[in-house]
């Protein structure tokens, strides 16, 4: 992704709101500011979120002799469902909407498209989703707690030593937040030299800010969740908060008093986390290639991310492209 400057309140899909509780479902990368707006889903008013439903509900559908090929697959479709890790609270990626229980975004998106995908024509509604946190993601994949990870999850060596990842299926990037009257005084981390910063707790955040920020003040404060990091950057306990774009675009859409500022200064590709022990990559990566090859990817795109992102939709990332 080369440019990305948010434009708040772009399209009308994402004007209704609702209130999320406080605390609910809080996970690795959520963005559960308090306002919870959707981008679609269950609708029929002709908008973004007719599109999100119509790119859902024309996904591809594996043939039965592919899914019997695969343990991993068989697994789901003989238990009627597909248990994905993740959060439901991140604006943009994977949201519910309380009103309707439906989940949408691009992470709920390639979630219900693999169910779609391994169950056929209705699979899509077919998902069990499981909170988790960073703390646990690689824990509840190893122990089969959950058939995948799906939750702007970035593809590291480390974690790769621990879980497979089938993809990438988006490439994201560490950027910065900041409240929005210090918009213009930091632009990018050269701006950050003297400043005081927050990142998730073992998030790929510590080792970017470790990499680019030259002397910030101090230890770079961690916390468990996005919600305490949005509220360290809204109480001015930190300057700016560090975390890839993805997450930090929801924010900015939930609150305008927080602001992504300049442009991703890493590179973090996304993965569909699963169980080494088991064969699902092979057949992940078939469902990843044929939703990119039909063109079903970039219609999710411009239904989810496409709604908060300027830039035209961007070619999507070449399957197996991994981190060494």
């Amino acid at each position: 992704m080369t440019s990305t400057s948010f434009r708040p309140a772009r399209r009308s899909v994402v004007a209704a709101a609702a209130a999320l509780p406080l605390g609910a479902a809080l996970a690795a990368c959520s963005s559960d500011t308090g306002d919870a707006p959707s981008l679609g889903g269950g609708s029929d008013d002709g908008g973004a979120s007719s599109a999100y439903d119509g790119v859902i509900a024309g996904g591809p559908v594996a043939e039965d002799a592919d899914v019997q090929k695969s343990a991993w697959a068989k697994k789901i479709k003989d238990a009627g469902k597909l248990t994905r890790g993740g959060t439901t609270a991140n604006q943009v990626f994977s949201l519910i909407d309380p009103s309707t229980n439906k989940v949408t975004g691009f992470d709920a998106g390639i979630t219900q498209l693999l169910a779609r995908y391994i169950l056929g024509d209705g699979g899509e509604e077919k998902v069990d989703y499981v909170d988790t946190t960073v703390d646990t993601r690689e824990k509840l994949v190893q122990n089969n707690s959950v058939d995948c990870v799906i939750a702007t999850y970035s593809i590291t060596p480390e974690r790769m030593d621990l879980i497979d990842f089938g993809g990438p299926y988006y490439l994201s990037g560490t950027a910065i937040q900041v409240r929005t009257e210090d918009k213009d005084s930091i632009k990018g981390p050269e701006d950050l030299t003297g400043k005081k910063l927050v990142t998730q707790s073992n998030s790929t955040g510590i080792q970017a800010i470790e990499e680019h920020v030259k002397d910030p003040d101090g230890k770079p404060e961690t916390l468990a969740d996005n919600e305490s990091c949005v509220a360290a950057l809204k109480q001015k306990r930190v300057d700016a908060y560090v975390l890839d774009q993805g997450v930090l675009l929801g924010n900015s859409k939930a609150d305008p008093s927080v602001t992504v500022v300049g442009e991703p200064f890493t590179e973090d590709p996304y993965g569909i986390g699963l169980n080494k022990d088991a064969d699902g990559l092979d057949f992940v990566n078939a469902f990843l290639q044929a939703i990119e090859d039909d063109g079903t990817w970039k219609k999710l795109y411009e239904a989810t991310i496409g709604q908060v992102i300027e830039d035209e939709t961007p070619e999507p990332p070449t399957i197996g492209d991994l981190p060494s």
